[in-house]
């Protein structure tokens, strides 16, 4: 736990505190400026895993046709899937383990919202015990948790109608960026899978928003919106976000979209 706080949680904790006596003494600003910087720290990483998840999308094609040919042999299935994953010079995990390096910051960017609109003289004990001997930390105090009609501190930003706002906005970014990168399967059951998955996770980070403070949403929205710039720039456009006929959705046309790529 002490190696966690003085690497990343305390670093993260500071930064954000400084930002925010920087900005005005504005919180909101704080988290928005500290979630780009962020996540332009961390865009190598980005990159290697969108260029991962699309190189898996174009090899499904292949892989739909072993599934069907050893469907009833699994240890040959898995072979011949290891096979055409070397031709193609690329690793399965290589879209997975982007994320799990993410990870922690994402944890120490969530705690740090936390533990820096402390209300209690409890939490007030436990920030101090985080906090560099910086000026601009110092001075930043007491820290302003209201931004655009909510309260940053609060579970839901706040009673009224904003923190429900927010949860909207926030299911709505996750699933405009779901869709934008996730392939049409081959397989019905999976493509099944894949449609509950864009319904269940935005509903419910949605969900979270109002049962977490107003800040972990508006770290959310804002995160969300540089995953779909990202996208959008560096993956050609809006991706798989487009409203296609059925014959334009079909098994060939995503045959074909794959071959393409």
């Amino acid at each position: 736990m002490e190696l966690w706080n003085t690497i990343i949680l305390n670093p993260v904790l500071n930064g954000l505190i400084a930002l925010s006596s920087t900005l005005e003494n504005s919180f909101g600003l704080a988290i928005i400026a500290l979630t780009i910087i962020v996540r332009i720290i961390i865009l190598p990483l980005t990159l290697k895993q969108l260029n991962s998840t699309k190189a898996m999308q174009s090899m499904q094609p292949k892989i739909q046709e072993l599934q069907k040919k050893y469907g009833k042999n699994q240890k040959k299935l898995q072979q011949e899937m290891m096979k055409v994953y070397k031709e193609a010079g690329m690793n399965p995990a290589g879209c997975i383990w982007p994320m799990l390096v993410q990870l922690p910051v994402w944890i120490a960017l969530y705690q740090s919202i936390m533990r820096a609109l402390a209300t209690t003289p409890e939490s007030l004990l436990d920030l101090s015990q985080h906090l560099y001997s910086w000026e601009l930390v110092s001075q930043a105090f007491p820290l302003s948790s209201h931004f655009l009609g909510l309260n940053l501190g609060l579970t839901g930003g706040g009673s009224g109608i904003g923190g429900f706002i927010l949860a909207i906005i926030v299911g709505a970014t996750m699933w405009v960026q779901q869709k934008m990168t996730t392939a049409p399967s081959l397989d019905p059951k999976q493509q099944s899978m894949n449609s509950m998955m864009q319904m269940m996770m935005p509903l419910m980070f949605g969900m979270f928003v109002l049962m977490f403070p107003g800040g972990l949403g508006l770290f959310w929205v804002v995160s969300n919106a540089i995953g779909i710039v990202i996208q959008y720039f560096i993956g050609g456009g809006w991706g798989y976000l487009k409203f296609r006929s059925p014959a334009q959705t079909g098994p060939t046309a995503v045959s074909k979209r794959a071959s393409q790529k």
